[in-house]
């Protein structure tokens, strides 16, 4: 059975989880979606003082033609801090069954990796080389597929602007991140690598296990490995979410080491408590920390929105 605009209108607007629609015409709409986060917060750091921070004032438009009945081209543009900085800003194919492709600038596979359910503290040790945990880049293209059951991403990005110190101007950044969904297990593969203008290779692999087959409970583990230039760091990682009527609890745990002996093992960890207090808008309490010497318990409270 065929679709009708109003089926492409849907698939367009899933291009934006909280987008609304500013127009819908002759095969054409135009999505607009956006976040906001304001945060007090004391940062990890020595000396760190409890203070305010603006982190998202986002807005976006999503543009798509429909080209028939399946098939979709569209534009993608992204203002972000509250306009100063361009964000994601692309073109792209949409497909219903055989995914969508992008080329512009935007974030790749391994920006999507990661396991529970943080604000401010999170488990992100594991990004430790050039690209330090940056895949938001230009002169990129991506690929994704999702059939229910199994999906992937694919992507590459150059440097032949040089604004991007991991990846070298004679390199191509290349990442991937595959998974599938059975029963009540999610497992991810990802992996990536890249090289420097000084010849250091950066590559990340790693395997993610989500589980929600408890009622109100998801669990998750992780193993990550990163290989830059000649040290190799490993990073084990456990997170938990639990839905108590409607307040979201979270926690989250992770182990790293190196094969660099003058780097020492890290432990980081978090809590945190969200609320609802409107449609698509949560206000939440975090504490988180390390065990790096002379380093500080943060704090965080804070108020993020997404429309």
């Amino acid at each position: 059975m065929k679709k009708t605009l109003l089926a492409l209108s849907v698939l367009a607007a899933a291009g934006s989880a909280q987008a609304f629609e500013l127009y819908n015409q002759d095969g054409v709409t135009v999505g607009m979606g956006g976040d906001i986060e304001v945060v007090y917060m004391q940062g990890l750091e020595k000396d760190s003082e409890f203070q305010q921070e603006i982190q998202d004032a986002d807005v976006n438009f999503d543009v798509r033609y429909a080209m028939n009945d399946s098939v979709q081209f569209g534009a993608f543009f992204q203002l972000e801090d509250t306009g100063q900085n361009v964000g994601d800003t692309y073109v792209a194919l949409y497909t219903e069954t055989m995914g969508s492709l992008k080329v512009g600038k935007l974030c790749t596979s391994l920006d999507d990796a990661g396991i529970g359910a943080d604000y401010q503290y999170g488990i992100t040790t594991f990004f430790k080389g050039a690209s330090d945990g940056n895949f938001c880049v230009p002169e990129a293209v991506r690929y994704d597929i999702d059939t229910g059951s199994f999906y992937a991403t694919v992507a590459m990005a150059q440097d032949k602007a040089g604004q991007n110190a991991a990846i070298g101007t004679n390199s191509i950044f290349m990442d991937t991140r595959m998974g599938y969904r059975v029963a009540d297990f999610d497992f991810t593969v990802l992996g990536g690598t890249t090289e420097t203008d000084a010849k250091k290779t950066e590559t990340l692999l790693g395997a993610e296990v989500r589980y929600a087959g408890i009622e109100n409970l998801n669990l998750a583990a992780a193993y990550y490995s990163m290989d830059f230039d000649k040290e190799t760091s490993n990073t084990v990682a456990l997170a938990a979410e639990y839905q108590l009527d409607v307040v979201a609890l979270a926690a989250g745990y992770s182990f790293s080491s190196s094969d660099d002996k003058a780097t020492e093992d890290l432990n980081t960890w978090y809590v945190n408590a969200g609320y609802p207090i409107a449609p698509n808008t949560t206000a939440y309490v975090e504490v988180g920390g390390n065990d790096v010497k002379d380093s500080n318990t943060g704090l965080a409270i804070g108020v993020k929105a997404e429309f």
